[in-house]
């Protein structure tokens, strides 16, 4: 069985996650999108509510779960017994940071490879920062994010504002 990781904060995630997760869920029998708990970060939801719409989100794709993780990402890999880490690419700057990560991870887990995808041309400037100083300001986010939690992000993103 052909077992991958989609690793990333996913604070939130947004439509351009999910073209990649969507292509990679065809490429491998199954894929786990993995939460990173950084506890140096202060992310705008917590790591269960990231997870939860995840899961809203990849409900009709039966061959992709969604779970949380802390520590290196090559001892989840060997853990889960994934042999492929998978990262969108938006643009060269990206490049250089998932390719210095793909190398260091592949050094502590040499039976993992990183697989690159490259973001579809209508999400190559859309990021969750993006998304959530657009909510923050009480801008409309339903292009970028999931129909299904754009109402939950917006609703906590412009509270935030506020406070």
């Amino acid at each position: 069985m052909k077992i991958a990781i989609c690793p990333g904060s996913f604070d939130p995630i947004t439509l351009g996650h999910l073209d990649i997760i969507r292509r990679a869920a065809l490429l491998f029998d199954r894929l786990i999108v993995a939460v990173l708990v950084n506890p140096g970060k202060n992310p705008s939801f917590t790591a269960e509510e990231r997870l939860d719409m995840i899961r809203r989100v990849v409900r009709d794709i039966p061959n992709v779960e969604a779970e949380c993780f802390d520590g290196l990402l090559a001892d989840y890999a060997r853990l889960k017994g994934a042999h492929t880490i998978v990262k969108g690419l938006r643009a060269v700057t990206d490049f250089e940071y998932e390719f210095q990560m793909a190398l260091i991870n592949r050094k502590l887990n040499p039976d993992t490879d990183t697989v690159f995808l490259t973001t579809s041309s209508q999400y190559m400037y859309l990021s969750s920062s993006m998304v959530k100083s657009i909510a923050c300001f009480g801008g409309d986010i339903a292009d970028y994010v999931p129909e299904c939690i754009c109402g939950e992000i917006s609703e906590r993103l412009s509270k935030r504002k506020d406070n």
